[in-house]
């Protein structure tokens, strides 16, 4: 019996092979994140790849993710609330008690958002003070513009007087011999300020007032008079649409000259 469970733990060996197990050298991971110390204590490695974030928006979680050490995220949020602000990325470099290194390899992915609607009235300022306002400047101003001489500027001029100054650029169309192609190279340089614009007050002007309107019909002005008559007062510039007294094309084009008081 002894003999035959020999045998049997012999064969066994022989068709069931040894398996070797093999034990992972750890030491290369750790030496591509630093350290196992490193590895434990947070490091932006540990954490994956770091992410975009806004340092003046980003919360205690957020910057735990990113690999900031907890004190290093309540220094953050700290240095926020006593109104501190991120102006550019490396100021992150600035926080007391964050690592220079951890710093460097976070500037990468700092986005500081700015206040876009500052930004566009600065733009806007510095295009106007370099544009020419069509209901303000002389004839030598627009002289000076591509393709208008001294016979179309006059002409402008003398438009912009009859309407009561330009309530759209784009109304320059409208001045005998001024060209398309003129105007499409000129469009970029000027701008109409509106509060030039003379109005008329619908409640208390003539027929002879609002007849000097140009987009108004002679036809057009009676109806108003008649309904202002009749009604004692206009209220605003529906009222003549839902009355059928203009259309809303016209509507579009006589409300900026038109006062309801």
């Amino acid at each position: 019996m002894l003999l035959l469970i020999i045998i049997l733990i012999l064969a066994l060996r022989y068709f069931i092979p040894e398996r070797n197990i093999v034990i992972k050298d750890f030491s290369t991971s750790f030496s591509a994140i630093g350290s196992p110390s490193g590895f434990l204590s947070g490091d932006i490695s540990s954490t994956g790849q770091p992410f975009s974030f806004d340092p003046n928006t980003a919360s205690y979680d957020t910057l735990i993710k990113l690999g900031f050490a907890a004190k290093e995220a309540n220094t953050i949020i700290k240095y926020r609330n006593k109104g501190g602000k991120f102006r550019q990325p490396a100021d992150i470099k600035k926080i007391y008690g964050i690592e220079e290194g951890k710093a460097e390899k976070l500037i990468p992915f700092v986005e500081v958002k700015t206040d876009t609607t500052q930004k566009v009235r600065v733009i806007y300022r510095k295009q106007q003070k370099a544009l020419i306002d069509i209901n303000n400047c002389d004839s030598a101003s627009l002289v000076r513009l591509p393709g208008i001489g001294p016979v179309l500027s006059a002409r402008i001029i003398k438009y912009r007087n009859l309407l009561g100054g330009f309530a759209r650029i784009e109304q320059l169309k409208e001045v005998y011999g001024l060209p398309e192609e003129t105007y499409n190279l000129i469009r970029g340089s000027i701008f109409a300020d509106t509060l030039a614009i003379t109005r008329i007050n619908i409640n208390s002007a003539d027929y002879k007032e609002l007849a000097r309107l140009l987009y108004f019909e002679k036809y057009e002005v009676t109806a108003i008079l008649k309904y202002r008559k009749l009604m004692g007062r206009i209220a605003g510039i529906a009222d003549l649409i839902e009355n059928k007294l203009i259309t809303e094309e016209k509507a579009a084009k006589v409300g900026p000259y038109l006062r309801f008081e």
